[in-house]
């Protein structure tokens, strides 16, 4: 089975963990190459893209960086991804708020049918260029 929804027992862990800064969630996406309804992965997920922007805007967040995974210097075959996504919530709170407001279960519906598989990885920073003057 692929790995799509929401791990509990992790989310349980993320809920724990100290909300006093920033998180990025760190999206490796799988794409179907056609969906049940004969549309492509890749393009269903445009349109999920489109709606979340929205819900993370809502809740303070921010999308950083999206790119195609081009090569696998390092890895195999089960490691290899179509696009990493990285989107920036001010707290963990604010993803928790994100997740919990009615209509993200509505755009869900996209990102599930579009997805083979995907990992999300909460990160905190340890140390950044970002954040240095």
């Amino acid at each position: 089975m692929a790995n799509i929804e929401i791990n509990q027992e992790e989310l349980q862990k993320y809920m724990q963990h100290p909300d006093n800064q920033p998180v990025v969630m760190i999206n490796l996406l799988k794409f179907k190459n056609e969906t049940e309804d004969g549309v492509d992965g890749a393009e269903l997920y445009k349109c999920y893209k489109q709606k979340a922007a929205e819900l993370l805007k809502q809740v303070g967040g921010k999308l950083l960086w999206i790119g195609n995974s081009d090569q696998y210097i390092i890895g195999g075959d089960n490691d290899k991804w179509d696009e990493v996504l990285l989107a920036e919530y001010p707290s963990r709170a604010a993803f928790l708020k994100m997740i919990s407001l009615p209509e993200f279960e509505e755009v869900q519906k996209d990102r599930k049918a579009s997805l083979n598989s995907t990992v999300l990885i909460a990160s905190t920073t340890i140390d950044s260029a970002l954040h240095q003057k």
